[in-house]
């Protein structure tokens, strides 16, 4: 069976229930196989004609021990967990006119129209799956810079099992992604607005690593996490990289590039795992924002803190890409001591410079850029223009990172990701398209309803929110979970 440890190598291994429901290690790691399959190009040859489902199936086979979940119900949480979504094949792919061999890869066909669907439907269901079997609740809490917090509120909406706290930083994300949380009637959905946060999502991630090094609140609430630090939502995401890949190859075998829209590095830490277990990728576009965390990293081997930008992709508004500590540990042959090592020098000093060889390990196969809001306005209208193809902000990030590092790119298909419907940001594309008549294709029915309906949440200034949050929970727990209480 295959076990989990902390990629800072604290406390023993654990099974995979374990490890999902658990979220953070217990030395505050992030939870990695002890081992990555291996993914031939014989298996690949056998998967190429197969549905998302199906595919799903079997990559998730490699991480899950059917002795843990059955071959049937694992069948079975997959097939629910896709069947909301807009279109049969789950992830559509569309051949951009303008530019020979490059192809969109649309991730945003889920409930809330943002590719964190993609990852969050399955988990969700994994989550409430297990807790029924144990006849358990959880709180989960959650930090979103705009699109986490909608799909996990959409998710646990009505679970008997989970309670849902959703953090998001009040102002740095579009009314319409705040509006995807706050009009769910739901009675288990808390979305949280936080004002002043200096560092943006930062600031909220540093306070919910506060409250699971904080034990006795831990446990009293049973806290538990949905974001990218839960091995469920990586392990979830490398199946669209597999899928994305079968899809558009002629022969499994030749390899492809792919650009991804990043921030936090999720999703590329599940790219370049699935890159890890055999899936033929040659390069990364690693596609930053003008914050330019991951872009320091991946040029010049600084890892380090800077103040934050706002920018019109405000989901990859982010300063600190925790799970490249995740991805790295692969890349330094599992040794968790120089994680550790690591993780503790840029919390004592905000920033840390790898060695040559560290870099060299960790930065082959990935180019990287940072890009400015007036390229990213500009890509999406020069796309429309060209193709009558709609970009969100962070897909015209990715494409125009591509465009600025073509000459350092094989010829080669190249698969963008774009991560949101167009229409979670009417007012940057607007400013765009320099127009106030947007195109049809800049709107959701979804947006659109939820415009129409009550709020609810609460609101704090993050000077207090570890403190509030406390308070809150708790007595939302007691109220909520002590008639029938958990033995």
């Amino acid at each position: 069976m295959l076990q989990f440890v902390s990629n800072k190598g604290g406390g023993d291994p654990v099974d995979f229930e374990t490890a999902i429901l658990d979220g953070f290690a217990s030395d505050g790691g992030l939870y990695v196989p002890e081992s990555l399959p291996e993914v031939s190009i014989d298996m690949l040859n056998q998967w190429k004609d197969l549905s998302y489902q199906g595919l799903a199936f079997e990559i998730l086979s490699l991480f899950i021990d059917s002795g843990t979940i059955s071959e049937l119900e694992l069948k079975e949480l997959l097939n629910k967990a896709y069947d909301s979504f807009e279109k049969d094949e789950v992830i559509p792919i569309y051949k951009l006119q303008s530019d020979n061999e490059t192809y969109i890869m649309e991730l945003f066909y889920g409930p809330t129209i943002s590719f964190k669907d993609i990852g969050l439907a399955f988990l969700v269901n994994l989550f409430d799956f297990f807790l029924k079997r144990k006849n358990q609740n959880l709180s989960i809490i959650v930090a979103t810079t705009g699109d986490t917090g909608p799909a996990t509120a959409s998710y646990i909406a009505g679970k008997s099992t989970l309670d849902a706290w959703v953090l998001y930083p009040k102002g740095l994300i579009t009314e319409e992604q705040e509006r995807q949380m706050t009009t769910l009637p739901h009675s288990n959905i808390n979305p949280v607005g936080v004002f002043n946060c200096p560092e943006g999502g930062d600031d909220l991630d540093a306070v919910i690593t506060k409250l699971y090094a904080n034990i006795p609140f831990k446990n009293k609430v049973r806290l538990s996490s949905v974001n990218s630090i839960n091995w469920g939502r990586i392990m979830m995401q490398t199946v669209h990289y597999f899928y994305g890949y079968l899809r558009l190859v002629d022969s499994v075998g030749e390899f492809i590039n792919v650009a991804v829209p990043s921030g936090g590095f999720g999703n590329l830490c599940a790219g370049g795992l699935a890159r890890k277990m055999g899936l033929p990728i040659k390069t990364f576009v690693i596609a930053n924002n003008k914050n330019a965390c991951l872009h320091r990293i991946f040029s010049n081997g600084l890892f380090s803190k800077e103040s934050i930008h706002e920018t019109v992709s405000s989901a990859i508004d982010i300063l600190t890409p925790f799970n490249f500590w995740r991805f790295l540990y692969f890349c330094v042959e599992k040794d968790a001591t120089k994680i550790k090592k690591w993780n503790d020098e840029f919390d004592k000093n905000g920033h840390i410079q790898f060695d040559k060889a560290t870099f060299k390990s960790y930065s082959k196969g990935f180019i990287s850029c940072s890009v400015s809001d007036a390229e990213t306005l500009s890509t999406i209208k020069n796309t429309f223009e060209k193709n009558q193809y709609l970009l969100d902000p962070h897909g015209a990030v990715a494409l125009s990172a591509v465009n600025k590092l073509k000459e350092r790119l094989d010829d080669l298909k190249l698969l963008c990701l774009t991560t949101a419907h167009p229409a979670k940001f009417p007012k940057t594309i607007e400013k765009a398209l320099s127009t106030n008549n947007l195109p049809e294709s800049a709107f959701h029915p979804s947006i659109e309803h939820a415009k129409k309906l009550c709020q609810k949440g609460y609101t704090v200034d993050c000077k207090h929110l570890e403190d509030a949050l406390i308070f809150t929970m708790e007595k939302y727990w007691e109220q909520t979970h002590n008639k029938n209480p958990i033995i």
